[in-house]
């Protein structure tokens, strides 16, 4: 579970303008930063079956948004997918 200083954390560093909130880059930023720690949490408990479909919901969610942004601003696309280290195609 992310914290709210951590969400504001991932949110401030991505933010379009101050109150930003919903754009796309900070829904794929932090559910990039919640699918990292699931992805820890099953190594540890890799028969977590419950977590493990829930991973899959937010890397196609994640994926879902990915694929929106580079439609609408291919720049924009680009920029978060280097921010967040996340592989372009």
């Amino acid at each position: 579970m992310l914290t709210t200083r951590q969400k504001a954390k991932i949110i401030k560093t991505v933010a379009i303008h101050d109150k930003d909130t919903g754009s796309p880059e900070v829904q794929i930023s932090i559910l990039s930063k919640k699918i990292e720690e699931l992805a820890s949490h099953l190594k540890k408990h890799n028969k977590d079956n419950h977590s493990r479909r829930g991973l899959l919901a937010m890397v196609a969610d994640r994926q879902t948004h990915l694929n929106y942004l580079k439609k609408k601003n291919p720049k924009r696309y680009v920029s978060i997918a280097k921010k967040l280290e996340l592989k372009v195609k």
